[in-house]
């Protein structure tokens, strides 16, 4: 069912972006446990190995529901004040959570998920909200120096540059435009900003002049979350493009001479040049080819299972698979 956000005139002036490691590592320990957003990352799971085993992550899986739609208490990864803040700021942030807003937002989210507030870990958590907000904050920390800090440098410069293409966008096409290209199941007409989510009710909510904050993920993928209840301002969270290419090396000589072997030369070149989302026409112009023969690769691909394609206003767009991803040959960087 879809999120409704009633955007007012003073809201398109408030519209802006953040990056958040915080809010990354918590979608980063919901990707361990979700088997489905797994995809792209796979790699980045190969090079964690066991380090992730040493986490108890129970503490925070409980309010992550696994496959199924549920609320996340928003006080775990508030959304950033400015455009970027530090995992340090981000977790002090956390730690200073008021233990009532902490045993409200976690009621909540216990309201969503049948029998965890009922759990001897639930119940504990409620019990005493001050310890769990510290509790959640120490491991939210441990993870964020397991999981996230070591590949933060490559995240941080997708997020970045993400966060720069739409500036361009923006630039370009207006506001309108630019939602309209963020995400499949994001659309906007007269004042409204829809978000096809995978919860089962109707939400809507007026911004009221707040503004709406928009916040590109690695690893949201390949949801789009509208996010954070009042007090905290709303958010619109989806998936940053190339997200594909993350965990990956160009091919070595010798894999992409096998590819070209596999798929023939013009096929191998159009999966290879996909490492982030492209139309026919911005695929022919980089590759030097007629957009005939690049229509007929692309259709090909897809049929093989190796790409996706997704409607962004009057383009469609490209992206590879997982699939199509490991067939390219790539190495965790």
């Amino acid at each position: 069912m879809p999120v409704l956000l009633r955007v007012g005139p003073d809201d398109l002036l408030r519209c802006r972006f953040a990056v958040s490691p915080v809010f990354e590592t918590h979608e980063a320990v919901r990707t361990l446990r979700r088997a489905d957003r797994h995809g792209y990352h796979l790699p980045w799971l190969r090079q964690l190995g066991g380090a992730a085993a040493g986490l108890d992550l129970e503490p925070l899986w409980i309010f992550m529901p696994g496959d199924r739609p549920g609320y996340t208490p928003d006080f775990l990864g508030g959304p950033p004040r400015g455009a970027y803040t530090s995992p340090e700021e981000g977790i002090a942030r956390l730690r200073a959570t008021d233990p009532g807003l902490a045993r409200a937002e976690m009621e909540m989210s216990f309201a969503t998920i049948p029998g965890a507030g009922e759990s001897a870990l639930g119940r504990e958590l409620l019990a005493d909200p001050a310890a769990a907000v510290q509790r959640l904050a120490d491991l939210t920390e441990r993870a964020w120096h397991t999981l996230v800090e070591p590949y933060w440098p490559r995240l941080r410069e997708l997020l970045e540059a993400e966060i720069a293409y739409r500036a361009r966008q923006l630039a370009a096409g207006g506001l309108a435009g630019l939602f309209a290209g963020l995400h499949e199941r994001l659309s906007y007409a007269d004042g409204t900003l829809t978000v096809r989510t995978r919860d089962q009710q109707l939400m809507e909510r007026e911004l009221g002049g707040e503004g709406l904050l928009l916040m590109p993920s690695a690893f949201v993928w390949p949801d789009v979350v509208s996010g954070f209840q009042p007090p905290w301002q709303p958010t619109v969270i989806y998936p940053a493009r190339g997200v594909g290419g993350l965990w990956v090396r160009d091919a070595a000589p010798e894999a992409a001479r096998t590819l070209e072997r596999l798929l023939g030369a013009g096929r191998a070149r159009v999966l290879a040049a996909l490492a982030e989302p492209a139309s026919t026409s911005a695929l022919a112009t980089r590759l030097e080819l007629a957009p005939s023969s690049v229509s007929a690769h692309l259709k090909v691909l897809r049929a093989a299972g190796l790409l996706s394609a997704r409607r962004a206003r009057h383009e469609v767009l490209y992206e590879r698979t997982p699939l199509g991803m490991a067939l390219v040959g790539g190495v965790v960087a």
